[in-house]
């Protein structure tokens, strides 16, 4: 009987080598790749002009190119929510909850390889890559909990774990299998070098937004001012985009940095007030919180006029949108560096 692997396919070296391993023992595998909204690859630099030469791809997608295999893209958003506003096992350095989203992933491929008439999983985890989900300790804890037990095959370290399913029924050769250990990636730099694999992903890169000091600092504050642990797929690219200064706890600006980031805020304009400036060069802000007062309208503007090229004017010209009460112009002098506060800055 052929068996079928379903591979957790994240678009990094790790799950890339897993796959291959398998693969080359004759066992059909296809991949599968959960978007959760965090992990949107290439969002920042395809928005921004600067690092345009990168190349703009989903790196799961092409991973699964090279294997060539089939790979499911599977929408998890709404589901996901639950893991990242509280997790069992609570969040890593940032707001990243590392070992409930790989309970939660695995346990969402267990219920795809039930539907779909395969026989295990495959992921790229390696003992003591990572300090969170990762270790000795936790490996057991991803099986059992997510339910896949030992339907969970981990090739790049299945030689420091107990035999699963697969190996003990002969599905795989255990003996073709590896024992890494560790945060270094020589090893699996030297495996792709076997396999003829000489372009993937950075290794230990990663694309979760969640891992990101910064990203986490501004999603705390989203929750913080709106009094509720919340968020919708809206908010998070927004929080990936632009200066974020809350001078008030009433209410934030999003400045843009630069064209490519102003186009991507003014789609926004109908579901936020706006604020640019009008008789110089500079960004469009979005401003997030309740209507402003003439006061903190003058605040607003005296700060988006810092980040233009009126920066050093007596006077900057600018208009403010509120989709309830319209156009109107302003006129402010700029604020200078040193006045904005380093603490309303948060990213």
């Amino acid at each position: 009987m052929n068996r079928k692997a379903a591979a957790l396919i994240s678009g990094g070296l790790d799950s890339m080598l897993a796959t291959r391993l398998v693969q080359q023992q004759g066992i059909q595998v296809e991949g599968i790749n959960f978007f959760t909204g965090f992990c949107v690859e290439g969002h920042t630099h395809a928005i921004r002009r600067h690092g345009r030469e990168r190349h703009k791809r989903n790196n799961a997608l092409w991973v699964a190119e090279q294997l060539g295999i089939k790979l499911h893209i599977v929408d998890v958003i709404d589901e996901y929510k639950r893991v990242v506003l509280n997790p069992k096992h609570g969040y890593g350095a940032n707001l990243n909850p590392c070992l409930d989203c790989k309970i939660f992933m695995v346990g969402k491929a267990l219920e795809w390889i039930e539907a779909n008439g395969f026989d295990f999983i495959i992921t790229g985890e390696v003992i003591g890559q990572r300090p969170m989900s990762q270790r000795k300790g936790t490996m057991p804890i991803i099986a059992q909990e997510s339910g896949a037990e030992d339907r969970l095959l981990r090739p790049l370290c299945a030689l420091n774990l107990a035999e699963t399913l697969p190996e003990r029924e002969g599905w795989v050769d255990r003996a073709q299998l590896k024992d890494f250990t560790g945060r270094s990636r020589k090893p699996q730099m030297a495996l792709a070098r076997e396999f003829g694999l000489e372009e993937y992903a950075q290794p230990s890169g990663g694309c979760c937004f969640l891992t990101d000091e910064s990203y986490s600092v501004k999603l705390r504050d989203l929750w913080d001012n709106r009094g509720r642990r919340e968020y919708e797929l809206d908010d998070i690219m927004l929080l990936k985009v632009g200066r974020h200064i809350r001078p008030e706890q009433s209410f934030k600006l999003i400045i843009a940095r630069e064209q490519g980031e102003n186009n991507f805020l003014h789609g926004y304009r109908q579901q936020y007030q706006s604020i640019w400036t009008s008789s110089h060069p500079g960004p469009l802000a979005l401003i997030e919180g309740e209507p402003l007062d003439e006061q903190q309208l003058q605040l607003a503007g005296a700060i988006t006029a810092r980040f233009s090229k009126g920066r050093d004017a007596d006077e900057v010209g600018l208009v403010y949108s509120n989709r309830d009460r319209g156009q109107h112009s302003i006129r402010v002098k700029p604020l200078s560096a040193d006045q904005i506060e380093p603490d309303w800055v948060l990213a």
